[in-house]
This record gives C-alpha cells, structure tokens and sequence, in this order.
C-alpha cells in the first residue's frame, strides 16, 4: 500500500522557520518525481517544490524561491522541505506527492502526481 506521511507542520510567528518531512512507503522510492505542494483556504493548489529521486536537482516556484530548500534521504525514503523566513501568505495546509517518472515529465502534464499524502498544516502568524 503506497503511503506518503507528512509531519513538522505547526503555528509560528512571521520570520520563523519549519522543516516538513514525507516519508514515503509502499512503491519504489528510486526514479520517482517528489514534491511539495500546499492549498490556502479558498485557492487552488499550487507547487512549493519539486526534485527527482535519482538526480536531486531541485525545482521551485517563485513564492518559494531564495526561503525555501527541498532535499532528499534517499536512505530513508524521506524527502524535507526547509522552510525559513515564513510570512503569513505561506498559511496553507501542505501536501507532499509521488510519482515514478522524471519531474521533466510531471512538469509538463501539469504536476498531476499519482500519489499524495494526507497533508500537514502550517501557520504563520503576523
């Protein structure tokens, strides 16, 4: 059973830091497009940050550029999103998601992943 579980979610003040782990179960760990993604009340998904298992080059979007790190433990099955500098606009719940093929791909059928976590909810207060 594929399993993808987020923790290190939490309520901090602007400025302040969180790192959100995933750990992954249930299907190959190895060749699979990771990433974290997040969904604001009232606003659609957007992508956080993406990185590919078997060559960890990251991608990140704009919100999240120069604050926020993605890595893996590929020993673990555990890929982190470091997030620093928080601002109020980062309260959302966020999702981590799976899918075995390169992040080139996922890019270009529009991020739909095959496989996503439960989520975990950060808050940044002012």
């Amino acid at each position: 059973q594929v399993q993808l579980v987020e923790s290190g979610g939490g309520s901090v003040q602007a400025g302040g830091s969180l790192r959100l782990s995933c750990v992954a179960s249930g299907f190959t760990y190895s060749s699979n497009c990771m990433a974290w993604f997040r969904q604001a009340p009232g606003k659609e998904r957007e992508e956080v940050a993406s990185i590919f298992t078997g060559a960890g080059v990251p991608h990140y979007a704009n919100s999240s550029k120069d604050r926020f790190t993605i890595s893996l433990d590929n020993a673990k099955n555990t890929v982190y999103l470091q997030m620093n500098n928080l601002k109020p606009d980062d309260t959302a719940a966020y999702y981590c998601a799976a899918d075995p093929v390169s992040c080139v791909i996922i890019s270009a059928r529009g991020y739909e992943f095959k496989y996503w976590g439960q989520g975990t909810q950060v808050t940044v207060s002012s």
